[in-house]
């Protein structure tokens, strides 16, 4: 299947080929296109046609010839992100295209202890059960199947790196547990016990473990580096009441939210902050869709800021509870989902709350429930 930036070279080629040589046009038959001929151009011509990327001018032509406009061009290429998306995700492999509405679309439900954080590590989901325990759950049929202790009840978020699950403890100071998956179920080790208070947020940048920490008062961010011992180095400037912490691929973002007005920060390495973009009361935990940042706001909806320039691209007003998830093409904010490529509201499920993606279905917590839609 060719890429989106593939598609883009076959249009332009096409195009610019054929404009040249518009006075010298030979016409044939190329599928339903008669004016367009059966030459190496043809496939390509087929193939954004089959797609749905360009039906032509008529049932009939194709009009090689004719110049393509910056609004057709866009277009065109908003068309071939949305047929690749479709096409090529794991839902589309399983047949699953549907869309979960308001009242329906419940697949499987677990009952769980009281959930606070849920994540897929592409078989199973490990949900911090909120009360000291965290449990795996099969993400076929949302089966229970083991049970780790460890002896507090104060965690905060987990995530799933270097084939471990990782969670906070938001003791003062914080700590850092870990989980073997590969081990038989027990107790959670303790990997570092020197977090800044209340750590809330983690995150992943491919060599460090970073947590967002908010004991009350004087806020921080921890880097941690794994190895024995693993080393913990916190960096409190700049910082009030940081929460929800996230990695796009080049740099750590996370949200910090005051007693007026918020912010969302984007640091450097070591925990510098190298760019502020002003928000209003930022809450919960912001999601990266691959381009952009979706930040929850309070008391609804999301800013959208481009992770490149950390411009504000757009709000979104739906959206009323906590807890967010991409699953390559739509972004579940709360319990509105959207179509991330271009931020259009695609309707609302019937309960929000902390969630993750699978791959082709939503998990979210309900109460004292873990839904898959």
């Amino acid at each position: 299947m060719r890429t989106p930036r593939q598609f883009l070279i076959v249009i332009v080629l096409a195009a610019s080929t054929l404009v040249l040589g518009g006075a010298a046009r030979v016409f044939g038959v190329c599928g339903p296109f008669t004016d367009t001929a059966d030459d190496n151009f043809c496939p390509f011509v087929l193939e954004v046609f089959y797609l749905g990327v360009t039906t032509g001018t008529t049932p009939t032509t194709y009009d090689p010839a004719s110049n393509v406009s910056r609004l057709q061009m866009a277009t065109f290429l908003s068309r071939t992100v949305d047929r690749v998306l479709q096409r090529g995700s794991r839902r589309a492999a399983l047949q699953r295209f549907w869309t979960s509405k308001f009242g329906d679309g419940v697949l499987a439900s677990v009952t769980l202890a009281s959930p606070r954080a849920v994540q897929f590590d592409g078989a199973d989901l490990w949900v911090d059960q909120g009360d000291a325990t965290v449990v795996r759950v099969r993400a076929s049929d949302g089966a229970r199947l083991e049970t780790w202790t460890a002896g507090v009840a104060s965690f905060g978020d987990l995530m799933i790196a270097m084939g471990r699950v990782l969670i906070v403890g938001q003791d003062t100071p914080g700590k850092l547990y870990q989980i073997d998956p590969s081990q038989p179920p027990g107790g959670v080790t303790i990997v570092a016990s020197t977090l800044g208070g209340g750590p809330k947020g983690i995150a992943f940048d491919g060599a460090h473990v970073w947590t967002s920490n908010s004991p009350g008062v004087g806020g921080s961010v921890s880097i941690l580096t794994p190895g024995t011992p693993w080393t913990v180095t916190t960096v409190s400037t700049g910082f009030t009441n940081p929460n929800g912490i996230l990695y796009d691929g080049s740099n750590v973002w996370v949200t910090d939210r005051r007693l007026s007005i918020g912010a969302l920060f984007k640091l450097d390495g070591t925990g510098a902050i190298l760019k502020t973009v002003t928000l209003d009361t930022p809450r919960g935990d912001p999601i990266f869709d691959g381009a952009n940042i979706w930040v929850p706001l309070s008391p609804a909806g999301a800013a959208i800021v481009r992770a490149s320039s950390g411009a504000i691209l757009a709000t979104v007003t739906q959206g009323a509870l906590p807890g967010s998830a991409f699953d390559g093409e739509r972004v579940l904010l709360g319990d509105a989902l959207f179509k991330a490529a271009d931020l259009t509201f695609l309707g609302v499920l019937p309960l929000g709350g902390p969630a993750c993606n699978d791959g082709t279905s939503f998990w979210v917590v309900n109460g004292l429930r873990l839904s898959r839609f």
